[in-house]
């Protein structure tokens, strides 16, 4: 491993650390060089170079918005053995405490941050439009996202969408609900989705959805702080409504009142925010159902005949 980052980094001196890490999808170790520490993720899976790319390509999105700090990514490499790693700054991370309000408000700027270049445009510094406007930083104008990102290790499909509830319904349920059919065929479920559909657009009534940068996997483990301030990471990004952000937030805890007091005093709750966080939390229900088996059956069903009622 030290002679292939020596390699590809065109580092001198590479050398581990005490310093590991990892969960439930790949694994890490950090390396001290002469250009600096950086942190290593590794995954034997065959797919993990895309899990990788996606991830690499979604922290550097975050990271040109300059709001919210992410470790700055720096190469994917095939693995020895097999499989691929992702290389990145090293940051000494603690879990987040004193920080939390700080980290609220500058998810918040990140969720803002497109919305603010759609209203640069609109004063006329440019043309509105995916691709459009100001060299740099563009506004998106759709929902999606240029590469393929994993929400653990399952692809999410990211074509981009004019249309908010058709991406959500199409490019996240249905491929969970597909996942559900091929693994169990299980008929509740597909009856109750089939429900839902028909509510879905009412809960969308009259809410005009700006596309907002997305961390798109923020829970509890995948939040942190050092002495600068809050850190994120892990990130399966794409652009999407902002109140998607929050449903896994909310699903495992790791947030104190003062973050959600500081995220909201800069994006206030839309009627309908309860409902469509319970939606959105559907995904990731559904999510746990397909990576970590039929555990997460119950919950996912419930709120489906919640909101079909």
């Amino acid at each position: 491993m030290e002679e292939l980052l020596r390699r590809e980094l065109g580092c001198s001196s590479v050398k581990a650390t005490g310093h590991s890490g990892g969960g439930c999808i790949s694994q890490g170790q950090s390396y001290d060089t002469d250009r600096g520490r950086v942190f290593v993720k590794v995954n034997a899976k065959a797919e993990a170079r895309r899990m990788f790319e996606g991830e690499m390509a979604s922290l550097t999105a975050i990271l040109k918005t300059d709001t919210v700090r992410v470790p700055k990514p720096i190469k994917v490499l095939d693995a020895p053995g097999g499989g691929s790693m992702l290389v990145m700054e090293h940051v000494d991370m603690r879990p987040l405490s004193s920080h939390a309000a700080e980290l609220g408000a500058r998810l918040a700027d990140l969720h803002l941050e497109n919305k603010k270049l759609g209203e640069a445009l609109q004063k006329g510094a440019g043309t509105v439009g995916r691709g459009g406007g100001q060299a740099g930083r563009p506004f998106v104008d759709q929902f999606g996202f240029d590469v393929v990102t994993c929400c653990g290790y399952l692809p999410q499909v990211n074509d981009w969408q004019k249309d908010w509830v058709a991406f959500y319904t199409q490019q996240r349920i249905q491929p969970q609900m597909d996942m559900v059919e091929k693994g169990s065929g299980d008929r509740e479920a597909l009856e109750l989705w089939s429900a839902l559909q028909l509510k879905i657009p009412d809960l969308f009534r009259d809410l005009d959805i700006v596309p907002a940068l997305l961390h798109g996997d923020l829970w509890g483990g995948n939040v942190a702080e050092d002495a600068s301030g809050p850190v994120i990471f892990d990130p399966a990004s794409f652009y999407g409504h902002s109140e998607y952000e929050l449903a896994i937030a909310g699903m495992f805890g790791g947030f104190s009142g003062s973050f959600y007091a500081a995220y909201h005093s800069r994006v206030p709750r839309a009627p309908g925010f309860e409902r469509r966080l319970q939606l959105y939390q559907l995904f990731h229900y559904l999510n746990h159902w397909n990576h970590f088996g039929a555990g997460y059956r119950g919950s996912s069903l419930s709120i489906m005949k919640k909101l079909s009622r």
